[in-house]
């Protein structure tokens, strides 16, 4: 990586924040701990990390809370939750609080750092260097959605919605195919790396995210294609 890129770990497990910041630091990365979830907020206002990988069940504050806090006022640093939860209402709930990634303990070290760099490299991709070729504006019903800075605008109210990095990408690729079925297995092989039952949850998360931002305009539909994948409809 040519330009450090700066984690915050919130993890009240020292032993592990250690392992997880040693490994880390390791692959280039430059990491800094909190113990528990005031403390993140803290470091969180001061260092200004470009990810951060949060543990759910903190003291004082938990992940959940931390990040919904955090999300008031930023849209785009991306959160990687780790938690030993696995019910789909726990995954569920942390994608509504504003995650990008979910992490089930116990993991592996390269499994973290495989979905670190997947999530920023593309994040960045995205903005720094999108395919000229490419069209990364579009007009669908009464919204214009623009790819690159990840924003959706509803035109007769001209509101804003300032879209998560996966939001924005599984939006992007319906709209290069419209009214065609963009198959699940590519939407999350691209984006999360596999396409496993457990991401496959959380993409349906994001689906719903997307219908509901789209709801203001009742001609727009993301059709589910049972077992499939899912398709962008528009009704004249």
């Amino acid at each position: 990586m040519s330009e450090t890129i700066n984690i915050l770990l919130a993890e009240d497990e020292r032993t592990l924040a250690m392992i997880i910041k040693d490994t880390l630091d390791g692959q280039g990365f430059q990491v800094t701990i909190a113990n528990d979830g005031e403390d993140a907020l803290k470091l969180y206002a001061a260092i200004k990390p470009d990810v951060i990988v949060a543990d759910v069940m903190m003291p004082r504050l938990d992940g959940f809370e931390m990040v919904k806090r955090i999300r008031k006022t930023d849209q785009q640093t991306p959160v990687i939750f780790l938690t030993a939860r696995s019910a789909v209402g726990d995954v569920v709930h942390g994608f509504e609080m504003g995650a990008n990634d979910y992490l089930k303990k116990p993991f592996g070290m390269q499994e973290l750092i495989v979905r670190i760099k997947a999530l920023l490299g593309r994040a960045c991709t995205v903005k720094q260097q999108p395919v000229e070729s490419e069209v990364t504006r579009f007009t669908i019903g009464q919204f214009l959605f623009d790819a690159v800075v990840q924003r959706l605008t509803h035109v007769p109210t001209g509101t804003r919605a300032e879209l998560s990095y996966r939001e924005s990408e599984i939006l992007h690729r319906l709209c290069l195919h419209p009214s065609e079925v963009v198959t699940s297995q590519s939407l999350l092989l691209e984006l999360w790396g596999d396409d496993s039952f457990f991401n496959n949850k959380s993409l349906h998360v994001f689906i719903t995210k997307l219908r509901h931002r789209l709801a203001q305009d009742p001609s727009l539909r993301i059709v589910n294609v049972r077992g499939i994948g899912y398709k962008l409809i528009t009704s004249d």
